[in-house]
This record gives C-alpha cells, structure tokens and sequence, in this order.
C-alpha cells in the first residue's frame, strides 16, 4: 500500500499556479529547447510528444486532463510504451510509490510510462529533483500550455524547497530519489 509523504497544503496551492519554466504552444520548439534525458508528466504533454515522434525517457500520467478523462486517442497513444508501472497516489500528494516508480523509470533504458492511480498533480516537483542536471521535465500548464523545466542545481534546489515546505517526510522522499 502507498505511504503519502508530501501532502500539499491548501495555503500552498496558489503558489504552484506560477509555472517553474518557460511556457511553449509548441512541440516542435519545445523539443529543440529541451535536455535529455526528457521526463513528461501529464497525458496531454505526453500525447503531444509522442506525436511529434519523441518518446520521452519517463512519462508520468493518470488518464486525465484537468480532473476529466483524456480522449481515447490519447490514452492509445500512451499504451504503446513497452515499459509500464502501475502506482496509486493521491490528489494533492505525492507518494512512496510515484517516487519509486519515477526513479525506477529514470534509471530503466527504455522509455517507462508511469501509470498512477490516482493524481499525478504534483509529479513534477520529484521529477525535477530525480532527473539528473542537464535534463528536462515538461508539464502541462492548464490553458495556456507546455512548461519546460529545465533541470539545474537551482530548479532542483526551488523543487525541494517546495516539497519541504508541504506537509512531509522529506528525508525519506530524498532517500527514495538520490
């Protein structure tokens, strides 16, 4: 059974309205800015990858955009990954096992979606302090678009302060990722 170790507080949900990257419209140009290795969080973000013929290392979903469920289209799109896990996690938390799974994506060699039960709401934040520097994490920015990250000491530093700051066991999330 999933262990939640961040729960995002209500007081903080505001200040994660604000995107921790550069917004994109997009895919083309968000690819040729983007490091590597790429991590996609958000069925949509990832559909929109995969159309453009790149298949990002991980991919973080949940079957949904902005609480409704994605197209059949998109959901087709993101089952031909060979690699897949399965995890529970969630609204507004992230758990034990999202952080497994994403490190485990990151370390595989092929291209891993993860597949969560759930929320993947606040996915990129562990995403961010998993990817090694110089990657990126793209994900969606409702009604306005795609926001890369790209992964440096500081965005990593900015992620863990957020996740510090939620309610948390941040020294198990660290010994999970690292």
């Amino acid at each position: 059974m999933s262990k939640i170790l961040a729960k995002l507080p209500t007081e903080m949900r505001g200040e994660l309205k604000d995107p921790l990257g550069e917004i994109y419209t997009d895919t083309d140009e968000l690819l040729a800015d983007a490091g590597d290795p790429l991590v996609a969080v958000g069925d949509i973000v990832t559909y929109h990858l995969l159309e453009a013929g790149h298949r990002p290392a991980a991919a973080i979903v949940d079957g949904k955009t902005e609480r409704e469920r994605v197209e059949r289209k998109v959901l087709s799109a993101i089952e031909e990954f060979d690699e897949r896990i399965d995890v529970a996690n969630p609204q507004s938390t992230i758990t034990d096992d999202l952080l497994e799974a994403l490190s485990t994506a990151l370390d595989r060699p092929d291209p891993t979606v993860v597949v969560v039960d759930g929320e993947e709401d606040l996915a990129s934040l562990p995403a961010v302090v998993a990817a090694p520097v110089g990657a990126s994490v793209v994900y969606g920015q409702p009604g306005e678009g795609m926001v890369l990250v790209h992964v440096t000491d500081e965005t990593q530093a900015e992620c863990r302060d957020i996740i510090e700051r939620m309610q948390s066991d941040y020294s198990q999330i660290e010994s999970i990722l690292s």
